[in-house]
This record gives structure tokens, sequence and C-alpha cells, in this order.
């Protein structure tokens, strides 16, 4: 028998993957099939949709009630008209019933009136309910991909079948499995509008559902499989730290394990999966951005993400629509979330990787200016001088601030992007920088780590003339946070009018014992 491993790429199946079934992570899924029920699935990408989907139609089809059909519509992607998309997802669906247990299924679509695109799908699939001797299940996976006029005349035809099952069989259950809630589907049906903005023309769905992540205890039980099959074990840190830094997405839960046993441990059983192992594998999947990161950074290059993602990397959340298609495009995505009304991204790995991605192209330019300094410049006596690095910051700022705040497309959080890159820049040679997104208080802390000291700076962007003084507060939080009593704050004053004579300066305040360094720009 193959041994099971860590699963990184498409669905998982039991026999060959570490899992935790998929049926478990998704209730009421089987009451609303019994109930004859048409309903919706969303998740963000690679949390598991399709492992769900092929686990619940194997289960269905075992269980002997029904005949359960998984079809992935990916196929028609980017068909816009439906005089070919209609007879493209026929097609799917008759590929889907060729590889399936339902009888009769080489009889679908053999006579298919393809030119009659406004009913064929109805019809056919009228033709196939009857020849069976039960009810049938269709699972469609990938259902968001379809657009426009084929999108529209998808969900006519299973509403007009649904709404006539009394008097005609039709399909039993239907679920509509993407990343987006169906209101949420892509459609130009007025000129103002770029989705349904309602289950309209599908308003025959009785639940929307969401695939939520791995709980602490669903990664625990997980991990223990591989403990169970191997006797490696991972320690209670090592657990921690990935639920911690994962927020349980899926697939870097499954990455980080696969990363430490197969790759750095080399499949060495009788090592412990520790937390400093992790860590590691962590900031190795940041740095090699593997396909499942880089196609969801790739997304940040939308305007419409931009428009909820600048605000949260500037905390000014203030200026995000939490009804509008941007916000809930975005949270479908899987790069931020909303926790007890604070709006963040997902995950620790993903703030790190958007930041770095977005500051990327300014890294390359540092490194080929005349500041492209190194850790050594900075270090005095094992230490950063924390306060000279920010001077260099200084005068690279007041020379081209102008012309690099031009290149970005997030201009408003081009400040925290461009001094981020600066330091990560300076940090490659032996550090670390930890992020925080102070979500709605209008400024980002950071962490630089260094031979394990931490220099916590935190960005302001100069709003009114309390700006500073309520930033001493934050600042002084933040270091009592981290058990320091040095801190440095940097305040970015966006004003046109004022010189930068004025906006560049440098102090020091000390509050009950604690320094802070101010450092205008």
């Amino acid at each position: 028998m193959m041994a099971r491993y860590f699963n990184v790429a498409g669905p998982c199946n039991a026999a060959e993957h570490y899992m935790i079934e998929a049926s478990s992570r998704l209730t009421g899924v089987v009451e609303l099939i019994s109930q004859k029920q048409y309903f919706v699935i969303h998740a963000a990408r690679q949390s598991g949709k399709t492992t769900f989907l092929l686990d619940l139609a194997n289960r269905l089809n075992r269980e002997g009630k029904y005949y359960a059909l998984y079809c992935s519509l990916e196929g028609a992607q980017g068909v816009i008209d439906p005089e070919k998309g209609i007879p493209a997802i026929v097609k799917r669906i008759e590929n889907a019933l060729r590889f399936s247990n339902i009888p009769q299924k080489v009889k679908f679509a053999k006579d298919a009136d393809y030119s009659d695109y406004t009913g064929v799908l109805l019809t056919e699939l009228t033709v196939l309910s009857m020849s069976l001797d039960k009810p049938l299940v269709i699972l469609f996976d990938e259902a968001d991909c379809l657009s426009e006029g084929t999108l529209i005349s998808f969900l006519r035809q299973l509403r007009n079948g649904y709404n006539t099952r009394s008097i005609t069989p039709f399909v039993h259950s239907v679920a509509l499995v993407g990343m987006r809630n169906i209101r949420d589907y892509k459609v130009q049906v007025r000129p103002d509008s770029e989705t349904l903005d309602s289950a309209s023309p599908f308003n025959i769905v009785a639940e929307s559902l969401t695939l939520k992540n791995f709980t602490k205890e669903e990664i625990t039980e997980l991990y223990g499989q591989h403990t169970a099959d191997t006797g490696q074990v991972f320690t209670t840190e090592a657990i921690e730290l990935v639920y911690q830094q994962t927020q349980g997405q899926p697939w870097l839960v499954n990455a980080i394990a696969r990363e430490v046993i197969e790759k750095m441990l080399q499949s060495d059983y009788t090592k412990p999966v520790t937390a400093g192992l992790v860590d590691k594998a962590i900031q190795t999947i940041i740095l090699r951005r593997d396909t499942h990161i880089d196609s969801l950074l790739e997304r940040l290059k939308e305007e419409r993400v931009r428009r909820v993602m600048e605000p949260v990397i500037t905390g000014e959340l203030e200026k995000i629509d939490t009804q509008s298609d941007d916000y809930r495009y975005t949270t479908d995505l899987g790069l931020i979330k909303a926790a007890k009304g604070v709006i963040m991204p997902s995950n620790p790995i993903y703030a790190e990787v958007i930041i770095r991605t977005l500051s990327a192209n300014s890294q390359k330019d540092l490194a080929e200016s005349k500041y492209s300094y190194q850790m050594p410049r900075y270090l005095k006596n094992g230490r950063i001088d924390m306060t000279y690095l920010l001077q260099d910051f200084q005068s690279f700022w007041s020379e081209n601030s102008e012309i690099w705040i031009e290149r970005y497309q997030y201009k408003e959080a081009a400040p925290h992007l461009i001094l981020q890159a600066f330091l990560q820049r300076v940090v490659n040679g032996g550090g670390r920088i930890i992020r925080e997104f102070a979500a709605g208080r209008r400024r980002l802390d950071l962490c630089v780590m260094f031979e394990g000291q931490k220099y916590p700076v935190e960005l302001k962007v100069r709003y009114s003339a309390k700006t500073e003084e309520n930033s001493m507060e934050q600042i002084i939080g933040y270091m009592d946070t981290l058990g320091v009593k040095e801190g440095w704050l940097i305040i970015f004053d966006r004003n046109p009018n004022i010189d930068w004579n004025a906006k560049i300066f440098l102090k020091t305040e000390t509050v009950e014992g604690k320094t802070v360094t101010i450092a205008g720009c």
C-alpha cells in the first residue's frame, strides 16, 4: 500500500492523502438534498471545495438513494455567448456521465438539438431524469466561471426545470459551487452592474453555504493521521504556530507539513516536527511564492481589489463599503476576513506576502540605487542603529517620493509600502519584519527582529495637529506589548503645500522611562 502524504495539488482522497473528512466541514447539505433543494456552496481558492464535492458524490452513490453526478464547468469559462456556451455545458455534463455509474448515460445528448441553445440544457436534463430509476443530484463545480449570456441562460433553464418538476421530472437537487456567492456571479445584466446583485434569475436557491477553514482541532487531527501512520510527532507548539499563521487555510496547512517532512527532514520520521522547523517552512513558502499564493496575489492588480486592500494596509477601514461588490469579491477570494468588526488579511502568511508583493519592485529598484544599503551599515555593537537607518530613509524619501509614488497602483499606501521595501532590503541580511495590521486605527505596526532583539516601528500619515500626540500613545502601547523600552514613530506628511524642510525632522521624547524617536517624512 502506498504511503499517504500531505497533498498540495488538486483534490484529496483518503486512500492517498491525509485529509479531514470533507462532509464534517459543511453540515446540512444532505438535508438540503433530501428536501429537493437547489443551493450554493462558496469558499476561497483551494479551501477543499472539489474534495468536498467528490466525497459527497461518492457518499451519495454508495448510500444508493440517489444518483449523484459531479460536473466541472471550468471548460466553459470565457464563453459568454449562450449559443456556444450552453452546448459546451451540455457536453461537459455528457462527459461527466460517461465516467459515472449512472445508467443509460450514452443516450444523454445523443440527439441533442444544440441549435436550440435556449432550451437544450432543460430538455436533456429532463430526458435524463425521466429515464433514471432514482432521483438525480448534480454538483456543478466552478459554476462561477460562467458569465454573461451563458450564465443567464444556464440559470434560467435550471430554474424552469425546477419550477415544473411537479409536472415533468427534472433534477432532484443541484449545487452550484465556486468562490463566489451566486449574487456575485459576474454578468452584465445592466450597464451599471457587473454582478447579479441578487439570486435572480436563479431565485430558487434555498441556502448559500460556506466551506470554512480548518479549526485547530482539525489541524491536530490531520497531523495526527501522519503520526499514526509513521510515528512522527508534531509538537504542540508546532501545531499552535501553524494555526496562528494559517488560520486554518487548508492549502497552507498541508503545504507547511509537506515542506517540513519531505523537504527539510527528507522524510526522516524519527525527527519531530517542531515550531522552529514550521517557522522556517513558512518563510520558505513566502519567498518561493508557490502557484497557490502567486495566483491569489495576481488579484492584487485588479482595481476592485485595490479599492479594498489599500485601506486595509493603511488602517483606514472607514473607506471600505462592506456592502459593495468589491468587498464581497475580495473576501470571497480569501484575501481578507472580518473578525469582531475588524477587516484584516485572512492570515499572517497572506499579510506578509501581500506587502512583499506590492513592494517587490521597490526592493529591486533600491538594490540598484545609491541607497542599496545592507545590514552591516547599521550595526553598532551588535544592535541595529534604527535612528541612523531612518535618517537614510528620510534622505531617500525627500529625494525620490514624488517619482516613486507615481509608480504605484496603490498610491495611498505607497509610503507604507516604500518604507517597508526599504526596511526589507536591510533586514534581508539576517533579520525579519513582523507586521501587524492595526486595522481601523490609521496606522501600521512593524517589529524589526534581529539577533533576538525587537525594534518596534509605527507608521502614521499626518491627518491633523493631533496626529503626533495620538501616535505617541499608540507606539508606547505597542512597545509595552513587545516588552521593550525604545521605539520609533514615522509620520508621513502628504500635504504638497508643506515644505520639505518642515516635513523632515528627527526628535526624541521620553515618556515614563520609554524612549520614542519620531521621524518626520
